[in-house]
């Protein structure tokens, strides 16, 4: 079952799973934080397992680019480290690209950080392509 978190209950009930890919993270600050991103349209979606405990976890907007048109930017996409490879990060994903169509997206979007191999074969796998380079520097 994948729902979108609206309440504090609902939030909070995936900040577990998003530390373990947020380490930077305070744990008293995820509530803040996400309700403030939520202000100018993160949106945050959970898959949870039949006894409803929470096994994958999305951020994601929506906005348009020039040369790309309305697109679903994932901010975050990450899967209980306990239950990878039990189809919950796959199951998150399509549910994702179904969100996208339904918005009228051409394009999904993440970037996944170098360092990521193993979430890197997984979206090879689901056919997704590395197409840029993703730059920054510090401030």
């Amino acid at each position: 079952m994948i729902n979108e978190a609206h309440s504090d209950e609902e939030i909070l009930a995936t900040r577990e799973v998003m530390l373990q890919l947020r380490t930077a993270m305070a744990p008293g600050d995820c509530l803040p934080t996400v309700r403030r991103m939520m202000a100018d349209g993160y949106r945050l979606a959970a898959r949870r397992d039949e006894a409803g405990v929470v096994r994958a976890v999305a951020g994601y907007r929506f906005f348009e680019m020039l040369y790309a048109g309305p697109i679903l930017y994932v901010d975050d996409l990450i899967t209980d480290a306990e239950s990878r490879s039990g189809g919950h990060g796959k199951a998150l994903l399509d549910w994702l690209k179904e969100q996208a169509r339904a918005a009228g997206c051409a394009q999904l979007h993440l970037d996944s950080g170098v360092q990521r191999e193993k979430a890197h074969r997984f979206y090879f796998r689901e056919g997704m392509g590395v197409n840029a380079y993703h730059f920054r520097i510090e401030l």
